[in-house]
């Protein structure tokens, strides 16, 4: 008796083990279909194949960039593109540049909502830039404005005559060449440069007044160029809102009906030709290692790693030595 007690008693253990287990491997399976699910999901808006809003960051020197350019006609085109945050910490660069790179963000909003938001620094062609956009957002302490152009180069004859060397030109007119590091500027040239520089200005100021609906003589310094704090910048209306990515995405459901909960996905321009192998392998290789893409990509493909820049011609550039 006692020993089909004993047996009765096993039997009741195996079998709640066995429905333990039967459970655990249920939970399981439920568990990684689960986890399958919101990776194949994460992955289809990463590649672009889900609703989203597309976050274009703009940093460091901007120069005339035709993969930037490209890469917002595409978001454009893009039917999972909802909106498009472009997220600038950003000096400044060459004046075509940022043209380009203002007309490139006009036309994408001809089909996208575009927001700016700035970080530490948005100033020169990098304020440019976000005129563009559908509403300008940044921080209290971010140094923008710096509204204007600079022509600068390096006069070397005075050290060209204590080492002895003269440079010999013949030149088709006077103002061939003007200005030159070869030679002092004379009034003829000092006023062609200033001319130039005097035109961009203008037109400068033509897209402040066009697009932020602001006199240049009705906010004190705007002319000559100077920085606002973020702060400042909103009570002249220079921008929109205080705040980040997130008082950007606020707006966009707001004003412009954007799913509230979309996900934002960095969109990168494509640094090679055909497919842009290299630069989807560098990305890749970019998570898991935590370094930038641009180094892994000049490791392992050569080329730049865009830390040497030469800027010539008209710049819209703002640094603490040039106010």
């Amino acid at each position: 008796m006692s020993l089909q007690a004993d047996i009765l008693v096993d039997r009741r253990r195996l079998k709640r083990r066995l429905v333990f287990w039967r459970l655990a491997a249920i939970a399981l399976v439920l568990g990684l279909i689960t986890v399958l699910v919101v990776q194949i999901d994460e992955l289809a808006v990463a590649a672009g194949l889900r609703p989203h809003i597309a976050r274009v960051n703009v940093t460091g020197i901007i120069q005339d960039n035709r993969e930037q350019q490209q890469l917002l006609r595409d978001l454009a085109k893009n039917d999972q593109v909802k909106a498009i945050i472009l997220s600038i910490n950003s000096p400044g660069g060459t004046t075509t540049g940022g043209e380009s790179l203002y007309e490139a963000i006009l036309e994408a909003g001809e089909k996208k909502p575009v927001v700016a938001v700035f970080g530490t620094i948005a100033t020169s062609a990098a304020y440019l830039i976000a005129l563009a956009s559908d509403q300008i957002v940044a921080r209290a302490n971010t140094i923008t404005g710096s509204v204007g152009v600079i022509f600068q180069w390096a006069e070397v004859t005075e050290l060209m005559k204590t080492i002895g060397v003269k440079v010999e030109e013949i030149k088709s007119g006077k103002l061939k060449a003007t200005p030159s590091p070869f030679q002092p500027l004379d009034e003829a040239g000092r006023k062609l440069t200033e001319e130039m520089v005097q035109e961009s200005q203008a037109w400068f100021l033509g897209l402040v007044l066009k697009r932020r609906k602001v006199e240049a003589d009705a906010v004190p310094g705007l002319r000559d160029g100077r920085i606002f704090s973020g702060r400042h910048a909103q009570q002249l209306k220079l921008i929109d809102q205080i705040g980040g990515e997130q008082t950007a995405v606020k707006w966009l459901e707001t004003e412009r009906d954007i799913t509230p909960d979309l996900k934002i996905i960095d969109w990168e321009p494509a640094e090679d030709n055909g497919l842009g192998l290299s630069s989807s392998i560098a990305r890749g290789l970019a998570r898991v290692s935590g370094l930038a893409p641009q180094t892994i990509q000049s490791l392992l493909f050569g080329g730049s790693t865009g830390n040497a820049v030469q800027l010539d011609g008209l710049v819209s550039l703002w640094h603490p030595s040039a106010e």
